[in-house]
């Protein structure tokens, strides 16, 4: 679910997180009306072993990579037993 920012002329900016389908008319402190805002600030957070291991690879890949690319990438027909006659 997003976190949607809201306005209220009371209390200021405030953030909710609901769904998509939701909406908020009223301020949940002051219950004064609120307006949406479109956010300024979306933030993502990349968990796991990080960003620059998946965007950059090794060196030791690109040594492999280079390596490899000599090699033939098509397959070769089989050989067939049936003699045409």
């Amino acid at each position: 679910m997003p976190t949607y920012e809201y306005f209220c002329e009371k209390c200021g900016i405030f953030e909710e997180f609901h769904g998509m389908n939701t909406t908020i008319n009223n301020c949940p402190k002051c219950d004064g009306e609120v307006r949406r805002l479109i956010s300024r600030n979306n933030n993502i957070i990349f968990k796991g072993s990080g960003f620059y291991t998946t965007d950059h690879r090794s060196t030791s890949y690109s040594k492999k990579a280079d390596a490899d690319s000599g090699q033939s990438t098509t397959a070769n027909p089989a050989k067939s037993d049936n003699k045409a006659s």
